[in-house]
C-alpha cells in the first residue's frame, strides 16, 4: 500500500475533549512520518495545535455555518486531495462533510456511513475518549496494541506544551505558599455543571486560613465568580481572562492542588500535572469523559448538593501527601 502523502485530522472542540485526543494525534504522526498533516479545527484551538508537533498545517474553517462556508470548506477538502482522513469527532457535521467529498471519497476513519475505514464497535460511546480514539486508530490498522481496556490509557503528554510554556512564577505572583488553582465556570449554557460559586469560595476560605495561596483561572466572562471567591477570600488572586492555555499549563504544573468543575481546563491541568479533584454533576458520566492523570473525582446529581465539607476534606487528604516534584 502507498504511503499516505496528505493526511486530515478532525477535532473541532471542546478544550477537554482536543486534550484527550492528544495522544490520537501523536499516534497519527507516528503512524504517518512522512506525510503532511492539516488538523480541521476551529480557532480556539489554532495556537495550541500550531505549537503541537502534530500537524504541518492548521485549518479553522471545520464549523461553517452558512451555505457560502460549506460549499467553500468542501470544495477546499476536495481540491486538498487527501489520501486518508481520521475523524476523531464523529458527529453528524463530520459525516455530512464525508458524505458530500462522494462519490471518491478519501481513505476515512471513523463511523460515517460507507467510510472505508469505520469503527464498527455499536458501544464505542460508552468508552472514554481516549480508549475509543485508542481503539478507533487501533481499526484503522496505525496503532497496534492500542491501549482499548477501561483506564489503560496513560493522560495525554503535555511535555512538549510545557516546554513553550512561561515559568509558573511568570504566570501566578511570586508567593511562597503552595498554590491551589480553583476553576469554578464551566460551559455557559450548561449552568447545572457548575458548583454555586459561594461554596468555591468557601472552600478558598478554609484553604487560605491554612496557608495556601488561591489562584481562581477561567474566562473573561468568569470574573464574578472569582469576585465571590475574594470577598471570602481576599488574598486569593483572580486570573481569570488573563491566561491563554500554555499559561494555564504552567500553573498546572506547579500547583499543588486544583479544584474545577467538569471543564477543559481541568484536563490541561491535570495533564500537566496538578493533582486535582473535578466536580461532576449527574449530567456528565466521569467514566467517558473525565480528565485521565492524578484525579479524583466527586459527584452529585445535583452540584448544589455538594458540601463544602466533602470536597475539603478531600482537599485536605491530597494536599497532606508528600509533596511531588514540579513537572518540568
Amino acid at each position: 500500500m502507498t504511503p499516505a502523502a496528505r493526511v486530515l485530522v478532525i477535532k473541532l472542540s471542546a478544550l477537554g475533549d482536543v486534550i484527550l485526543a492528544l495522544p490520537a494525534f501523536a499516534a497519527i504522526r507516528a503512524a504517518h512520518p512522512g506525510a503532511a498533516i492539516t488538523l480541521l479545527t476551529t480557532p480556539p484551538f489554532e495556537a495550541l495545535a500550531r505549537a503541537s508537533p502534530y500537524f504541518d498545517e492548521v485549518a479553522t474553517d471545520g464549523r461553517p455555518t452558512t451555505l457560502t462556508g460549506w460549499l467553500s470548506l468542501i470544495g477546499r477538502l476536495r481540491r486538498a486531495r487527501y489520501d486518508r482522513v481520521y475523524d476523531l469527532q464523529t458527529n453528524d457535521r463530520t459525516n455530512l462533510i464525508f458524505q458530500a467529498l462522494r462519490p471518491f471519497p478519501p481513505e476515512w476513519s471513523g463511523v460515517a456511513a460507507g467510510c472505508a475505514l469505520p469503527h464498527r464497535n455499536p458501544a464505542r460511546m460508552m468508552l472514554h475518549s481516549l480508549e475509543r480514539h485508542a481503539q478507533q486508530l487501533e481499526a484503522a490498522g496505525i496503532w497496534p496494541g492500542a491501549p482499548t481496556a477501561p483506564l489503560s490509557a496513560p493522560p495525554p503528554d503535555v511535555a512538549w506544551l510545557l516546554a513553550q510554556a512561561p515559568a509558573e512564577s511568570a504566570v501566578a505572583a511570586a508567593d511562597p505558599r503552595p498554590t491551589v488553582l480553583l476553576a469554578p465556570g464551566s460551559s455557559a449554557h450548561r449552568p447545572a455543571k457548575r458548583w454555586p460559586a459561594e461554596r468555591f469560595a468557601a472552600l478558598a476560605e478554609d484553604l487560605e486560613a491554612e496557608g495556601y495561596a488561591i489562584v481562581v483561572i477561567g474566562g473573561a466572562l468568569e470574573s464574578d465568580l472569582a469576585r465571590a471567591i475574594q470577598a471570602r477570600a481576599p488574598r486569593a488572586r483572580d486570573l481569570t481572562g488573563r491566561t491563554n492555555l500554555f499559561q494555564i499549563a504552567a500553573l498546572g504544573a506547579g500547583a499543588a492542588l486544583a479544584v474545577g468543575n467538569d471543564t477543559g481546563p481541568m484536563h490541561l491541568i491535570a495533564a500537566a500535572g496538578a493533582p486535582a479533584i473535578v466536580l461532576f454533576s449527574g449530567q456528565s458520566d466521569p467514566a467517558l469523559s473525565s480528565p485521565r492523570g492524578d484525579v479524583a473525582v466527586l459527584q452529585a446529581p445535583e452540584l448544589a448538593d455538594l458540601p463544602v465539607e466533602r470536597v475539603l476534606s478531600l482537599a485536605r487528604s491530597v494536599l497532606d501527601r508528600p509533596a511531588r516534584k514540579p513537572a518540568s
